[in-house]
């Protein structure tokens, strides 16, 4: 393929994809399998790939904005249609992470966490069954941008650092077990996950020398279950980490209003990494504690607010 075929490909592109099977793997997490010819040319790394999904609306239907043109066209050209319909006709988009891709058998896996019928995408998937379609915005690994292994939509990247941090809500629950999986034996270090219960604990298989620790919940207020565990393990390991480098730079103020999201813009170069994700309260409250309760380079830690409390996600 001659590099002018590569480039004539968008980074993301629409897969018209159907419910291939359903396996509820949990009281609140629930696996759909995906499947669409298309999909043999999902481009991804694995890891905490994000992807869209453009949630059908009640009857089914989805809007026209563009979608499937031949040529496929850039995110933004049909993005800003979608953005400009009338909020009657508009339906729901929502940001998951690909829990794993087999293009060889054109098929994608996507875990929902069920939480009854208020948001679009729990709603659909407590209603959905095999056979359904779902519009996922996702890689194109015949790209020259958006190619296996170097698509957008990846954060996680510990650069040189082998000794790791993970924490995260059940939202980030596919995306840290992806990660999991994909590390290898000279990985070390911590991973708190909160789940609503202890029936939602999952199996991962992973080869890294990580301690892996499910919180249950229960009935307490979300996040405060993995705050307490990761101060628990800042009074334990705190000191040594913080030792890789203090962070030079003052930690500004978080605007509730604006996107809870910061990555290091290069890959850090010292011995530690945090990544951090879930509800945006909690882990903006657990990023500070880090940087500015431990003294850790802010450098070192990657945190995103997947979801606000009380605020349905921003399309």
């Amino acid at each position: 393929m001659t590099e002018t075929a590569i480039q004539a490909y968008p980074t993301t592109r629409a897969y018209r994809t159907r419910v291939a099977r359903i396996s509820q793997l949990s009281e609140h997490f629930v696996r759909f399998t995906f499947t669409d010819g298309d999909l043999r040319h999902f481009g991804t790394g694995g890891l905490d790939q994000r992807i869209k999904l453009m949630i059908p609306r009640a009857d089914g239907t989805l809007p026209e904005v563009g979608l499937f043109t031949e040529p496929a066209p850039p995110m933004m050209e049909w993005y800003t249609r979608w953005r400009e319909l009338p909020e009657a006709e508009r339906n729901a988009m929502r940001t998951y992470t690909v829990r794993d891709i087999r293009p060889e058998d054109r098929e994608v896996d996507i875990d929902f966490v069920l939480h009854g019928t208020e948001g679009p995408a729990s709603a659909w998937a407590m209603g959905a069954g095999v056979g359904d379609e779902m519009v996922i915005i996702g890689p194109d690994e015949r790209s020259e941008t958006g190619g296996r292994g170097r698509s957008g939509g990846i954060e996680w990247d510990p650069g040189e650092a082998r000794t790791v941090l993970l924490v995260g809500d059940e939202t980030a629950a596919p995306a840290i077990c992806s990660i999991l999986e994909t590390l290898g034996a000279e990985y070390s270090g911590h991973v708190f996950i909160e789940v609503p219960g202890a029936a939602d604990i999952l199996p991962v298989d992973t080869n890294a020398a990580v301690q892996l620790n499910w919180l249950a919940r229960g009935d307490r207020p979300h996040g405060e279950v993995l705050t307490e565990a990761v101060q628990a393990w800042g009074r334990e390991y705190g000191a040594e980490v913080a030792g890789s480098g203090a962070s030079e730079t003052a930690l500004a103020e978080v605007d509730p209003e604006a996107t809870l999201w910061d990555v290091p813009p290069e890959s850090p170069h010292g011995h530690w990494y945090a990544w951090l994700a879930g509800e945006a309260g909690a882990i903006t409250g657990l990023r500070r504690h880090l940087v500015k309760s431990l003294g850790i380079d802010r450098k070192c830690v990657s945190f995103m607010g997947y979801w606000k409390q009380g605020r349905a996600e921003g399309s």
